[in-house]
């Protein structure tokens, strides 16, 4: 073959190859085969809710709890699937001493978020830390454990103070979670982003703006179901539910008005229920007159009327609640029901005796925080406001702050009488119980309630493993609940979630807080 027409031919084959790759190059971007051409994973969360504190020896709220939870991780926790309690860090536990001894055994691959190995010698700082701090949550490990102490490199040992039945509903609480090294020894880390050992890693945080999260590479756990996770902070449910109907955020958490839920409902929005054991309450503060008298808690308690609260300012999405213990749990009784719903009558008598009259008139000051529990706030007060009002022998004067100093304010018994909610540490009767009315595990509240006949009856019960006697002991406490009337309970209800049409899927945890890892958005 001559020189030419080998030339011809080469040139031939280079063009054909060169066609080849350029087809291979087209197909296989159409298949999206390349990681580079996947697009990102990013799951965008709307709240009206504010992150009071990234440190777990003094964050104690639902919502920095919930991102507490998806940051670090735990020995034990709870599955969303069966609601059972599950090893996390603890491959597994043994109980000795008829419950007075606590022995985990600690999975050997945890790392925190830039690698480092976690141990029980970071357990046991990181609880010791919290009783050393002292902040709000402090009580769920002070009030259980006498010591705790690392056996080795990954076996941790609690000795309690008491035997403690659910323990270790107790032990899957944030105070728990293992923290960073670099978490201050005795200080408070408000803005901490070292994290934990959980499924994500903060990758930018601005107080009140944003929190941007990603996945830890070195999680031990099956890999988030998206690359990154936004929660972006409103002003209130307005703007959230324009930021929602704009498609800005993928999903629309805590909190929107009742009316938003319907209306977004009936656009075709997928609402997600969550099956309620959240309940609102009044605080009041029993140390300080006027409210030291319990005559005129009582008359608070008596006038309020429940039903009018449920349907004006939830619209039906919330139904009375007659105890600090949900409906449904083990153990509740209406016990506040002896006072009626709305009863003026019984109010005006009670308001009698203490000494007051339409001319003598019963001052009160009520605080409320006017965007962690949603817009419906201001109207929960004032309908407060006229429902005592009612009685013509009390005067109420409206009071707002926002959460954080709320929080501050609170602990510190400035509030006469003020308005929170609650969502359970743990599921167990004693967590609506024990937080609110045992002294100083209640120190939180600001009432300054201390009734010895009540820490000594939630001390026995919390020491029983027959769940029948912890029963009628519970039953007493919230007898006793309502006679003194350190709060009234107000309501229970559901939390709603609303997903943007790209969400596949989400889950949400036995405690009510979303999952992170499990939100995963349509391809």
């Amino acid at each position: 073959m001559s020189r030419k027409a080998l030339s011809k031919m080469a040139a031939a084959i280079a063009l054909v190859v060169i066609i080849v790759v350029a087809a291979a190059a087209w197909y296989f971007a159409g298949k999206g085969t390349t990681t580079e051409e996947q697009p990102e994973q990013v799951v965008v969360i709307g709240v009206t809710d504010k992150i009071t504190d990234l440190d777990p020896a003094n964050a104690y709220d639902f919502f920095t709890w919930e991102v507490l939870s998806n940051i670090m991780a735990g020995l034990v926790k709870y599955d969303p699937d069966t609601g059972k309690i599950v090893g996390d860090l603890a491959t597994d536990w043994e109980v000795q001493d008829n419950g007075s001894v606590w022995i985990f055994h600690l999975r050997q691959d945890a790392k925190f978020a830039d690698g480092t190995p976690c141990t029980a010698h970071d357990v046991v700082r990181s609880i010791e830390r919290v009783m050393n701090i002292q902040g709000d949550p402090s009580w769920l490990v002070t009030d259980f454990v006498e010591s705790v102490e690392a056996l080795d490199d990954y076996t941790v040992k609690f000795t309690l103070k008491t035997p403690a039945s659910y323990f270790l509903a107790v032990v899957a609480t944030p105070p728990y979670f293992p923290v960073h090294p670099n978490y201050p020894d005795n200080e408070i880390a408000s803005d901490a982003v070292w994290g934990g050992c959980g499924p994500y890693m903060i990758q930018d945080w601005k107080r009140d703006e944003q929190l941007v999260l990603v996945p830890n590479p070195y999680y031990y756990g099956e890999k988030p179901k998206n690359d990154k996770v936004v929660i972006k902070f409103y002003s209130n449910a307005q703007a959230l539910r324009l930021a929602l109907e704009n498609g800005e955020i993928d999903v629309a958490w805590r909190t929107l008005n009742p009316q938003d839920i319907q209306d977004l409902k009936d656009k075709g929005y997928n609402v997600m229920e969550i099956p309620g054991l959240y309940i609102r309450y009044v605080v009041i503060k029993t140390d300080q007159p006027p409210t030291d008298n319990v005559l005129v808690r009582r008359a608070l308690a008596a006038a309020i009327d429940r039903e009018e609260i449920a349907q004006r300012v939830y619209q039906g999405t919330v139904v009375p609640l007659y105890s600090l213990v949900p409906a449904g749990m083990w153990s509740h009784i209406d016990a506040f029901k002896k006072y009626g719903d709305g009863n003026i009558t019984l109010a005006q008598e009670l308001l009698t005796q203490a000494g007051y009259s339409e001319n003598n008139k019963l001052e009160i000051d009520l605080w409320y925080t006017p965007t962690h529990y949603g817009d419906t706030e201001a109207q929960l007060a004032a309908v407060l406001k006229e429902q005592w009002e009612a009685t013509g022998m009390i005067t109420v004067n409206i009071h707002s702050s926002e959460w954080a100093q709320y929080v501050d304010q609170l602990s510190q018994g400035q509030f006469m009488v003020s308005l929170l909610g609650w969502y359970p540490d743990y599921l167990d009767p004693d967590n609506y119980l024990t937080p609110f009315l045992k002294a100083p595990a209640n120190s939180w509240t600001g009432t300054g309630y201390n009734n010895t006949q009540v820490n000594e009856l939630l001390t026995q019960a919390s020491q029983l493993t027959d769940q029948a006697q912890r029963e009628q002991i519970y039953i007493q406490v919230q007898e006793i609940l309502a006679d003194d009337v350190p709060y009234i309970p107000l309501i229970q209800g559901k939390l709603y979630v609303v997903l943007g049409p790209n969400v596949e899927s989400l889950k949400v945890s036995p405690l009510m807080f979303l999952l992170y890892d499990t939100i995963q958005l349509k391809s």
